[in-house]
């Protein structure tokens, strides 16, 4: 059994999209609507509000950050906190925002939407391109979710939570064919597959929202190779961290009843594998 630890007592009311970079842990609360940070060993501890709920936020080259939210996405300087517009690419569907993202290894960034009214179908995972328009990339979906690459960029891989599948895609310049579904969750585990991550050795980390874990995956066969429990019912992400990225960050969501969970920051330490350094976004 390995052991999960709390980072720090500050609590998010839903934690998500972990990233490690520039030696913190970043990760956003969306329904406090806030982009925190903190360094595990120091316990300092950053935010930066927002006036609306943040999905995912990811640096860029240029050293701001790229956040998304219930508008559109938005670039945030953070020396200032000032965020500035770039793209909103479903003005006409108010029940939606954008939820995670990810950046590929060529440094394009992948954000998709999610139907907070659960109408099927009416989300769309988008690739941003250089003059800061979004092409739909996988249309048709309900909840976009966990999203990350294979150590060589070649693969990628995409969770739509409510079809509990995990999928991977063929992926080159930007465009991705050949869909294929890596596994089906369902009869695995009675829990949502949300967030993840992917280690060197090309596994994919995946966290299960109600489920209270985190199960790594073969990137070939689906099949499972490791499963990581917590007391906590709402894990929603995961990323590796840490000096030599071998420790794995998980951040959950406050739950309630029989989903108790309290919405804190959790680290496993010392892994056996390391994970992938952080892309950042190049178009900016």
């Amino acid at each position: 059994m390995r052991k999960v630890e709390a980072v720090s007592d500050h609590v998010s009311q839903w934690g998500e999209g972990p990233v490690w970079w520039d030696d913190h842990l970043w990760w956003v609360d969306i329904e406090g609507k806030a982009l925190c940070r903190i360094h595990p060993e120091t316990q300092n501890l950053k935010m930066w509000k927002m006036d609306q709920r943040i999905g995912f936020a990811l640096p860029t080259i240029k050293g701001t950050w790229i956040w998304g939210g219930d508008h559109g996405l938005y670039e945030l300087e953070l020396s200032t906190g000032e965020s500035t517009p770039l793209v909103n690419p479903e003005p006409n569907l108010p029940h939606n925002r954008f939820n995670d993202a990810g950046v590929s290894p060529d440094g394009q960034l992948f954000a998709g939407t999610i139907a907070l009214d659960k109408t099927e179908g009416a989300a769309t995972l988008y690739r941003l391109d250089p003059d800061f328009g979004c092409t739909p990339v996988i249309p048709n979906v309900t909840n976009s979710n966990g999203i990350g690459w294979s150590p060589d960029g070649g693969i990628l891989f995409y969770i739509d939570t409510p079809t509990r599948e995990i999928t991977r895609y063929t992926y080159e310049e930007g465009e991705i064919s050949g869909r294929q579904v890596l596994v089906n969750t369902d009869p695995i585990i009675d829990a949502s597959p949300d967030g993840c991550c992917v280690d060197a050795d090309g596994h994919l980390w995946v966290a299960f929202c109600h489920g209270g874990c985190v199960i790594r995956f073969d990137h070939e066969t689906g099949k499972e190779l490791e499963r990581i429990k917590l007391s906590e019912k709402e894990t929603t992400s995961c990323c590796f961290g840490g000096p030599d990225l071998r420790d794995l960050y998980i951040t959950t969501g406050v739950g309630s009843g029989d989903k108790q969970s309290d919405g804190r920051l959790y680290v496993v330490k010392g892994m056996a594998i390391t994970g992938l350094p952080q892309k950042c976004v190049a178009q900016t």
